[in-house]
């Protein structure tokens, strides 16, 4: 997927990252469970070093973000592949401020998930 961000734009680097068994662990699920959610996009996982990862900011103590199921399905319906989706949720924006991904920690989710939707458009 082509996105168009101006060149200047760089994404940041989520704050931490955890390992799958750490979500097995926090979210108090199998490795099994963690890999399903990865694969019905609950969840997002990109690889690092060999090694598959989760920013540790799409987690919500025992569960993901309240707007990030809707948010990875929008995404990738639009041709957005993990690294694209990761990219798009770091990407710095003044509007909200911060990032796609901080935004969903507080009273912007619904913005970030309307701002998904017009991605298809």
């Amino acid at each position: 997927m082509t996105e168009s961000v101006p060149a200047d734009v760089q994404p940041i680097d989520p704050a931490g990252w955890l390992t799958l068994p750490d979500v097995a662990e926090r979210f108090e699920v199998s490795i099994s469970k963690v890999h399903q959610m990865i694969r019905d996009r609950e969840l997002l996982a990109v690889r690092r070093d060999g090694v598959r990862l989760v920013p540790a900011e799409l987690v919500a103590n025992e569960t993901v973000r309240k707007h990030l199921p809707g948010i990875l399905t929008l995404l990738h319906d639009s041709g957005y592949d993990d690294e694209a989706v990761l990219r798009w949720l770091y990407l710095p924006d003044d509007t909200l401020p911060g990032t796609p991904a901080e935004a969903l920690g507080g009273d912007r989710a619904r913005e970030v998930k309307r701002r998904a939707q017009a991605t298809g458009f």
